[in-house]
């Protein structure tokens, strides 16, 4: 066996134990009032092990699309209901950090794209976002041409303005500044593109000030 291979098998194992911690914080802070400020210690652990267990998620990826172990598998998708189940999976941290979640889909709106790539990247962006924004995170989707976007917005600080600058036309970052990781763009970089339609792949974008006052990570897909 590589060491690549024990590599992949150990971040394996850690993930799932760590997803045995998440669960027990999620417990703790559902019967938890999100005003006692005894809570705090335990909110900000459980938002630095979804942090670690979303980038072992990334990685673990990474890893089996490198190794041509997974691919993109494309489906008609509801995503209206896609991005409510998104939702839901996030309300519970947002609630306990105190940041109002919103979402804004079309409710006729399909796309066609791999649900649990895509819900990684989102899981990932909601929760990057958390730690970012002031009060507010906004969840959208919506068909624009011939691309479906859906977009992460916050009302914090935005992009440093070296790190939107970086940006080249397809999508592509050349450096990247501190306080947002380079495994999480890579990782939605790398999903965006593995969706593909005639001479269109997908990509990803930075802005700030779409509609919150902070940043905007948008994933384009064809």
């Amino acid at each position: 066996m590589k060491f690549y291979d024990v590599l992949a098998s150990l971040i394996h194992d850690m993930k799932n134990s760590l997803s045995m911690v998440i669960h027990t914080l999620d417990q703790i802070t559902a019967e938890a009032s999100f005003e006692d400020e005894k809570q705090a210690p335990i909110i900000a652990l459980q938002n630095e092990a979804k942090r670690l267990n979303n980038n072992l998620i990334e990685l673990l990826t990474l890893y089996n699309i490198e190794n041509e172990r997974i691919s993109a598998s494309i489906d008609d998708v509801d995503v209206a209901d896609f991005l409510s189940e998104v939702m839901a999976e996030n309300r519970s941290s947002a609630e306990a950090n105190h940041i109002r979640l919103i979402s804004e889909c079309d409710p006729d709106l399909f796309g066609y794209f791999d649900e649990s790539l895509i819900r990684n990247v989102l899981n990932n962006l909601v929760g990057n976002g958390i730690r970012y924004t002031d009060d507010q995170l906004l969840v959208s989707a919506a068909q624009e041409g011939d691309y479906l976007v859906f977009r992460v917005e916050d009302n914090g600080q935005g992009f440093p303005e070296q790190m939107l600058s970086a940006q080249t036309p397809d999508g592509g970052h050349s450096e990247l500044a501190e306080g947002r990781t380079k495994l999480g763009l890579y990782f939605a970089s790398m999903i965006a593109e593995m969706h593909q339609n005639g001479d269109k792949q997908g990509f990803i974008k930075l802005e700030n000030n779409h509609q919150l006052s902070g940043g905007c990570f948008s994933i384009w897909l064809p």
